[in-house]
């Protein structure tokens, strides 16, 4: 094996060579039939390479297991060899190989390496991560990709952001294809093979014909093939038997990638490969190529229809756990869609992205007076374990002057939960919105309220937020408050900004969102004005987008003079601001339909997409249901 491992060096990759992502589907032909014994052979060859005392072949071969759904395998193996590695890169590759195993937690290994001062990791830190789709908040990577001390890492942070959405680091890939090194543009190729598109084939073909070094060349041949150009499918296929290990061993990852079942022959016959990991790699692309593909670009769910026994389903709230798993919880109503109606918090998982859902199970059954609602669903800083809680905030309702925020909290990512703790004490009416609560990078909570006496004889609301800084165990009200004309300032969303001020933004009846901001972490509040973002009275939600660290806005953008609540909640749009919300572009409409309103959205962000629920209020029946919407963080950023 030394032999391949000196060529990767000379080529100027990283020591383990490139890696397939995790099982990312065919992009072109239908899946091949692995018989029985074949598929058995596959595995077998896998579970020799992840025994092997090579370190890198064996992680070739732990994701390939992972590939062919032996995960559970992988990660108790990985424990195994986990406590023998020491170095920095190594470490790498096994937290890279437990995140695609289901163990995302391990996430934060990479994220650590590449924020120590030694860069020795920092490019195994930063590849990993793009390869398993992990990117934190995002600061990180950012913060890498913007120095250009260490090149390879600067672009291998691109690629992990570019993966995620980010605009930017695209152009940045594409820059280095064009004018940059060997070394860049090699790289810029493999990158690109497995996130360009058929627009980058020229600037790929350009490099091929320039390039004399025959392993170089192979990069470009299998981005080509990798995005469907026939001359570099041709020539990946001619590269399954090329005498050097290294080219037959990216030949075959690729072909994988590039769902070429027609070389499924020559795969198999690599099989019997002298080298290791080109075997390791041959057995990966045949388990690849057996798999179906999987919709991607936007996936749209009506996870919770409404029926004549419960009419309406609403303002839901979406986590990832640990394993990847999305837990979708939100209110059920029983009998009625009234706000005061007999409701509890229900929830249900998916394990493919959004695509299917499980039945559903209870979180919170109905203790109030009238109902529970209206749920949160938030990662909370770290225990003394070390690990982040899953956190559930909610809503119980007694009566029209008695609605408080409750939490409980899970350790054991949302199987169980704890006793309840009161969030908004005192008297009176307190509104939490779904999805609302926020993290500040302090470790603080700031649980945003819109208050009133009571509901139904004075409904006039004024905004505070509820704090905690010992992670939720116990609360205190703000000193501030922030008040609007008319009805008042409703349903506030906050978020922490660049420069560490706190924005408030607010629900009115004057046509415009309203914005405050903190300097104190939430307890005290600036005047509120007009945001200058037109909307009706309807709540609109404000997240960071981690790949971009831009503000992603989602809310009604419309306004009708004199019409009740200033207009019907529709469309339901959405606008980027790159600079801290002070302007807005890239508008684009999620739902148009006038017939339908939409309203009381959450977002989450994860591998790259943006994981949205709403309500969607159907005029002919009157019923509510809850839609789930997984949307590429790139939709957002592209013209209408």
């Amino acid at each position: 094996m030394k032999p391949l491992i000196l060529l990767c060096v000379t080529a100027g990759l990283f020591v383990g060579g490139p890696a397939n992502i995790s099982a990312e589907p065919p992009k072109s032909g239908d899946p091949i039939e692995l018989s029985a014994e074949l598929r058995q052979r596959c595995v077998a060859i896998l579970r020799e390479g992840f025994a092997a005392e090579e370190f890198w072949p064996s992680m070739h071969a732990a994701e390939a297991l992972t590939v062919a759904g032996h995960g559970d395998e992988v990660r108790a193996g990985l424990m195994k060899k986990s406590p023998k590695v020491t170095d920095d890169q190594q470490r790498c590759g096994i937290a890279r190989e437990m995140v695609r195993a289901g163990d995302r937690r391990y996430a934060e290994t990479m994220l650590e390496i590449l924020s120590q001062p030694d860069d020795y990791a920092h490019t195994h830190a930063a590849e990993s991560l793009y390869k398993v789709y992990e990117i934190g908040d995002g600061s990180q990577l950012r913060a890498a990709m913007a120095n250009g001390d260490n090149p390879t890492c600067q672009l291998m942070a691109a690629a992990a952001l570019a993966r995620s959405g980010s605009p930017e680091a695209f152009e940045f890939i594409r820059k280095q294809l064009a004018d940059g090194d060997t070394d860049g543009r090699r790289i810029a190729a493999w990158i690109l093979a497995r996130i360009g598109n058929t627009g980058d084939i020229p600037a790929l073909q350009a490099n091929l014909k320039r390039e004399t070094d025959l392993l170089k060349k192979s990069y470009y041949v299998n981005a080509l093939a990798a995005l469907a150009d026939s001359g570099g499918r041709e020539q990946l296929a001619k590269n399954l038997s090329d005498e050097s290990p290294a080219i037959r061993t990216y030949a075959a990852v690729f072909a994988g990638d590039a769902g070429m079942t027609n070389v499924a022959p020559q795969l198999e016959k690599l099989l019997d490969d002298p080298e290791l990991d080109v075997r390791i790699r041959a057995a990966q692309a045949l388990l690849t190529l057996a798999q179906p593909a999987v919709e991607l670009g936007n996936i749209a769910r009506d996870v919770y229809p409404a029926t004549p026994e419960n009419p309406r389903y609403s303002e839901g709230s979406i986590a990832v756990l640990g394993d990847g798993t999305l837990l979708y919880a939100t209110t059920e109503f029983i009998g009625s869609d009234s706000d005061f109606a007999k409701a509890r918090i229900i929830a249900k998982t998916s394990t493919d992205g959004g695509r299917t859902w499980s039945k559903s199970r209870v979180l919170q059954e109905n203790i109030g007076g009238k109902n529970v609602m209206s749920v949160t669903l938030r990662r909370l800083p770290k225990d003394k374990s070390g690990k982040e809680p899953l956190g559930m905030f909610f809503l119980i309702k007694n009566d029209f002057n008695d609605l408080r925020a409750y939490l409980r909290i899970s350790h054991d990512d949302g199987k169980t939960f704890s006793d309840r703790i009161l969030v908004t004490d005192g008297p009176g009416y307190h509104v939490v919105n779904n999805d609302r609560v926020t993290v500040l990078k302090s470790g603080r909570l700031l649980c945003p309220v819109a208050w009133t006496e009571d509901v139904k004889t004075v409904n006039h609301f004024t905004c505070y937020c509820a704090i905690s800084d010992d992670g939720g165990q116990t609360w205190h009200r703000g000193k501030g408050e922030v008040d609007q004309p008319k009805r008042g300032a409703m349903e506030p969303e906050v978020l922490e900004l660049s420069d560490g001020r706190v924005l408030m933004i607010v629900r009115t009846q004057l046509g415009y969102i309203a914005a405050s901001e903190s300097s104190d972490g939430g307890e005290t509040w600036s005047e509120a004005k007009s945001w200058g973002v037109k909307g009706p009275e309807a709540p609109a939600t404000l997240r960071r987008i981690p790949a971009t660290g831009d503000l992603l806005l989602i809310w009604n953008h419309t306004f009708v003079e004199g019409a009740g609540h200033g207009g019907k909640r529709t469309p339901l749009t959405a606008a980027v601001s790159t600079d801290e919300g002070k302007t807005w572009s890239y508008e684009r409409n999620l739902e148009t339909r006038d017939d339908q309103t939409y309203a009381y959205t959450s977002i989450e962000f994860d591998r790259g997409r943006a994981l949205l629920s709403y309500y969607v209020g159907d005029d002919k029946t009157g019923r509510i249901f809850s839609r789930f919407r997984s949307v590429p963080v790139s939709w957002f950023y592209q013209q209408p």
